[in-house]
């Protein structure tokens, strides 16, 4: 397991899983406790599938862990700082994430995440870490996804969104 660390915001980690490869295909380990350089403890799983050109989020909450990656085809991920007291508030970043390269991303509380699917397909993994009661819309904040204040520079003008995001 390769650890990157991402300089655009704080706190963010990013992960690029061992992956062995023969002529049946490919496994590479999504997670175990004792490969990881953090203490968190996983409790709840959520898997998105969507197809080309939907884009969802920006979403995050200011209690939860998440670690997450894109097991199916290619997806245009975003990273937004949305905790005022962060030398990196309102910073983003972008990555591809996909089914080759398996990249892992772990933000913590406060990061919001989007993606917007590239392929014609996508499945979309997230671990989520919290206490208490989990963290759902009403608990969630939303960012716009062509918020001025970022100008996060996206691949395409015309995405299909839903309402929570317009």
């Amino acid at each position: 397991m390769k650890t990157l660390h991402c300089k655009e915001i704080k706190g963010v980690k990013i992960f690029e899983p061992d992956v062995f490869t023969d002529f049946r295909g490919d496994l590479w380990t999504t997670w175990k406790k004792t490969e990881f350089p953090f203490d968190i403890e996983f409790i709840h799983d959520k898997v998105s599938t969507s197809r080309k050109n939907v884009l969802r989020g920006i979403h995050g909450d200011f209690k939860s862990h998440k670690l997450f990656s894109c097991l199916y085809g290619q997806l245009f991920c975003i990273l937004v700082d949305n905790r005022k007291d962060s030398e990196t508030y309102l910073k983003w970043t972008s990555l591809i994430l996909d089914d080759r390269k398996r990249k892992m991303v772990l933000t913590p509380p406060g990061v919001g995440n989007a993606f917007l699917v590239l392929s014609e397909d996508s499945v979309f993994n997230y671990k989520w870490a919290y206490e208490g009661k989990y963290p759902d819309v009403e608990d969630q904040f939303t960012i716009k996804w062509n918020d001025k204040r970022l100008n996060i520079d996206w691949p395409i003008d015309n995405p299909i969104l839903q309402k929570r995001d317009k």
